[in-house]
This record gives structure tokens, C-alpha cells and sequence, in this order.
């Protein structure tokens, strides 16, 4: 299981589609600073292909004043759990 995380926006970056297009069956997607606007409902649909796979770090949602205001499918997940995320990963690759 690879952990793929991506900081970059639905919005003004189409690395998005790279990082989807990559992932194994297995792998997970984890949002930080200004991709956490993909957790957001009206973005999360670029996302539903990987539902039950998808993070974001709440402190860059809380940041960014975006807690509280994400899509159903999307996991929060704190400091703490992106440091679970990652040993538990074979592997990381981070998408710029």
C-alpha cells in the first residue's frame, strides 16, 4: 500500500488527476495545506473513485477555516494519524 498525499487544489491544479491515475487498488490519498479544499462537498466529487481512501489533515482544514466543512466520505485525520498513515504504507509519494 502506497500513500499518495497531494497539496495542490481540485481548483487551480490538475496534478489531481495524476496522483488518481497512479494509485493502486489499496493505496490511500491523504489532502494537506491548500489540497484539503478538495475534502470540501462541492470538490470531494473529483475524489469518489477513491471513497473509504480519502484523508485530510485537520489542522490544515482548521488553518485554512475549513473544519467542519467537509464531505461525508472524506476521513479527518489529525498530526497523529498522517504519522499512522505513513508507517503504514509501504511507500509515500508527495504530488506538487
Amino acid at each position: 500500500m502506497m500513500l499518495h498525499i497531494l497539496n495542490r487544489s481540485p481548483l487551480d491544479s490538475r496534478v489531481y488527476r495524476q496522483a488518481l491515475m497512479a494509485m493502486g487498488p489499496d493505496d490511500r490519498l491523504l489532502l494537506i495545506e491548500d489540497g484539503v479544499q478538495g475534502a470540501l462537498p462541492q470538490l470531494a466529487r473529483h475524489f469518489e473513485e477513491i471513497a473509504g481512501r480519502l484523508f485530510v489533515l485537520r489542522e490544515d482544514l482548521a488553518a485554512r477555516g475549513l473544519e467542519g466543512q467537509c464531505d461525508d466520505s472524506v476521513l479527518v485525520v489529525d498530526v497523529e494519524g498522517f504519522v499512522t498513515l505513513s508507517e503504514e504504507a509501504d511507500k509515500s509519494v508527495s504530488w506538487f
